[in-house]
């Protein structure tokens, strides 16, 4: 795609078709999980969405193929650094040191048990500065990367080119 041309020089956007229909489906395949979870939370009156889904999008739609992108990890990722955010939270305090700790603690925990999600990473942080209680871990851990997964499944897979998930366990 070539954005203009200076003393006979293109300059392009994209260097090759298949980059340009990356991108597309990537942005697409983004768009519509979190219009869906989006419009769900709306509609049902239940938190189905959390910052570090947006960050899961951009695996699952950019680079379905990563290990990290996998269903095991997205979902494992996301449960298990929730859960420690709210075993520190909650049993701990709310100090300054224990979100650094709860951070380091789920961050080890994923790649000890091999289910490394970086986006997940995120989530003892979102539990602490939205001081979450324990029905965070469900709704909208779970539940969100549950729709999350399961828009991934179906939308990479209308395409007979692609293919999703590289392996489920």
């Amino acid at each position: 795609m070539k954005i203009f041309q200076r003393n006979n020089t293109e300059i392009q956007l994209f260097n090759d078709n298949s980059l340009f229909k990356k991108v597309v489906f990537a942005s697409v395949g983004g768009f519509i999980a979190i219009a869906i979870i989006s419009f769900l939370a709306n509609y049902s009156g239940y938190p189905l969405i959390m910052g570090s889904f947006g960050a899961s999008c951009v695996l699952l739609f950019g680079y379905p193929e990563s290990p990290f992108s996998q269903p095991k990890n997205v979902i494992a990722g996301h449960l298990l650094s929730t859960f420690i955010g709210l075993s520190f939270l909650h049993f701990v305090g709310p100090q300054w040191w224990s979100m650094a700790l709860a951070l380091s603690v789920a961050l080890g925990f994923m790649i000890a048990t091999e289910t490394v999600h970086p986006p997940a990473g995120s989530n003892p942080l979102i539990v602490f500065l939205a001081n979450a209680d324990w029905s965070f871990l469900i709704m909208p851990s779970f539940i969100g990367s549950i729709a999350l997964l399961t828009v991934a499944l179906v939308f990479i897979n209308i395409s007979s080119k692609r293919s999703y998930p590289k392996s489920w366990f």
